[in-house]
């Protein structure tokens, strides 16, 4: 299956968007989930009944009086008053019209500032004296503290504000004890035009919770963000795995020409996971088909990791961000005790990406082209009972109903160079594995 024109004319969402989607319609599902439940929108609906009622409208002709003290006018006004009788403020504003404060900052402009640094030179000149005096004077602090401040720009925004006439205006009305909005009436119908405007409850009438149905079904199962540093502080195990515990599963094989590293050639680094194939020459044990496990000397050095003994899953939804670089084989894998079940959600041979579900010898599969590894794309395996359906993004590429598993299977990423590819250096990078169940 050749991909490229699907993702040129937008079929195939790209990954930045289509992560991005996903978030803001998990956060739009979380949010109108709360918003339901909330205190808020139960008040919202119980007002709505109140404040549209024709009885109510009856009264708030009769009612009248609010506290002037509720209001902005007087918050405003209030405010202003504290600031306008503030001793340091008003000490501000008398250096500001100041001859000494004109004559320091003229001075402060003149290539002779740099004078004032100079004990000696303020020493031997009586101006120098004045202006360091000043410099250092309670006056020239306040105006330090107080110049282009935010305090300043609030003042004189309020002092502007407080001189309008449609201020005093409103001022005085509110000031008038004698108006309905002084009443539990008045009160009911701001909080309902509060209410109305809360962004929350806004959202939530604009929202359609239809839209959420596919997420709904999912519950999160499994998740890693790769925030961690070592692997005893991760869900995952280095090596094979096997049913019997007498086995050996730190092992390569004796047909690869890498050696499995025993979870040293595994780190994370900035929330990335990174499985490193390095070109290094060693020695380690090795599975032959004949001969059973051999010290074998090998080229390259690997590594395999699985999560056999902290998680496994029987269907469900299987999702990793990942890339890859070098000329050799790196895979995202689910697999049993046994050699099957195996299903490829992502298998990159060095030249093409493969997905399929293994069986025996053969795979049940497509193999994908026209996708560049090196780039993030997020790769799903959807298991059900009854079928298997891989995607790339948002893209679905291949279904089967063949050969279902009916166990439960763990997860696994690997990476290896057979003993007929030349052999390369190279990176399998995953930004996160997340599973769900169905």
């Amino acid at each position: 299956m050749n991909l490229f024109w699907k993702k040129l004319f937008g079929e195939i969402t790209p990954t930045a968007k289509l992560e991005k989607d996903e978030a803001e319609l998990k956060e739009a599902m979380h949010r109108y989930a709360e918003v339901e439940k909330s205190v808020e929108l139960a008040e919202y609906k119980k007002l709505f009944h109140i404040v549209k009622s024709a009885k109510f409208q009856e009264n708030k002709k009769i009612l009248q009086n609010r506290k002037y003290k509720d209001t902005e006018e007087y918050r405003i006004n209030t405010k202003f008053k504290k600031l306008q009788n503030s001793p340091a403020i008003n000490t501000y504003y008398e250096v500001l019209e100041s001859e000494a404060l004109k004559h320091y900052l003229k001075f402060k402009s003149s290539p002779d500032f740099e004078l004032l640094g100079n004990k000696d030179k303020v020493k031997a000149s009586e101006t120098l004296q004045k202006l360091k005096h000043f410099e250092k004077s309670n006056e020239f602090k306040a105006y330090s503290r107080f110049h282009d401040s935010y305090i300043i720009t609030e003042y004189e925004q309020l002092k502007a504000k407080v001189a309008t006439p449609e201020f005093i205006k409103a001022n005085e009305f509110w000031a008038n004890e004698k108006r309905w909005r002084n009443t539990p009436e008045f009160t009911q119908q701001e909080r309902f035009y509060e209410l109305a405007k809360n962004p929350d409850i806004v959202f939530f009438e604009k929202e359609k919770p239809e839209r959420f149905e596919k997420y709904r079904a999912l519950k999160l199962s499994f998740q890693d963000e790769f925030s961690w540093n070592t692997l005893d502080k991760s869900h995952w195990n280095f090596g094979f795995h096997y049913k019997s515990e007498e086995l050996i599963s730190d092992h390569s094989f004796a047909n690869e020409k890498q050696a499995n590293n025993s979870g040293k050639n595994i780190s994370v680094v900035d929330g990335i996971l990174k499985l490193e194939t390095k070109r290094e020459k060693t020695t380690a044990r090795a599975w032959h088909p004949k001969k059973g496990f051999v010290q074998q000397e090998f080229d390259y050095t690997s590594d395999v990791l699985q999560t056999a003994d902290t998680f496994r899953q029987k269907e469900g939804i299987f999702r990793a961000k990942l890339r890859c670089t070098g000329n050799l084989h790196h895979t995202f894998w689910l697999g049993n005790d046994a050699k099957l079940p195996h299903i490829n959600i992502f298998h990159f041979d060095g030249k093409q990406i493969t997905l399929g579900n293994a069986n025996k010898d053969l795979v049940d599969g497509v193999q994908i082209k026209g996708l560049n590894p090196s780039q993030y794309f997020i790769y799903t395996l959807a298991w059900t009972k009854n079928e298997l359906r891989w995607m790339i993004n948002n893209y679905e590429v291949y279904r089967t109903t063949s050969n279902i598993p009916t166990d439960q299977l763990y997860l696994a990423f690997n990476s290896f160079i057979t003993s007929k590819q030349n052999g390369d250096t190279g990176n399998l990078e995953v930004d996160w594995v997340r599973v769900y169940t169905n």
